[in-house]
């Protein structure tokens, strides 16, 4: 089951009412939160476990429903995109096939939805698509996960997990 933190402001843009669920591993909770690129308004997904970051755009106010199916759909792009073993994203998905919406319980997690903001907002660099864009964060080094990629880190913990 994925366990979806949303922050303060996500929570009352979607108005969802949020669940208390403590009882997750961390590599199936993921926080989020709404930032703006390019004045336009984006979703900000970060795996607690790994720091590992997905973008998603086009999803309007009250969409609960679309935004977790949008999130959903674009992780399995995301991760095909890493060159995952299939098995290992159908396993991952399938685990997370449940969603539960919480409130954000980690600061760690919220500072780095803070630095990613940051790069992603205030960086002068021109990507080809919002997918290279996730390409490089996810390449960026993060303090909380001992100086590792977050796409290095999250590749090995689901190779842990179902190997």
């Amino acid at each position: 089951m994925f366990v979806l933190r949303f922050t303060q402001t996500l929570l009352k843009e979607m108005k969802a009412i949020p669940k208390e669920n403590e009882l997750v591993s961390p590599l199936f909770s993921w926080h989020a939160n709404i930032i703006r690129l390019n004045n336009r308004k984006h979703i900000l997904f970060v795996n607690d476990l790994s720091r590992l970051s997905v973008l998603i755009e086009g999803i309007r106010t009250a969409q609960l429903n679309g935004l977790i199916d949008k999130f959903q759909s674009e992780l399995f792009d995301y991760l095909v995109s890493e060159e995952i073993e299939q098995a290992l994203i159908n396993s991952y998905m399938n685990d997370g096939s449940e969603v539960t919406i919480s409130k954000t319980n980690s600061r760690s997690v919220l500072g780095t939805m803070k630095e990613i903001t940051f790069y992603s907002t205030d960086t002068q660099m021109e990507f080809a698509d919002k997918e290279e864009l996730i390409k490089w964060l996810n390449r960026i080094i993060y303090k909380p996960i001992d100086y590792e990629e977050p796409i290095k880190v999250f590749k090995e913990a689901i190779q842990r997990q179902y190997m």
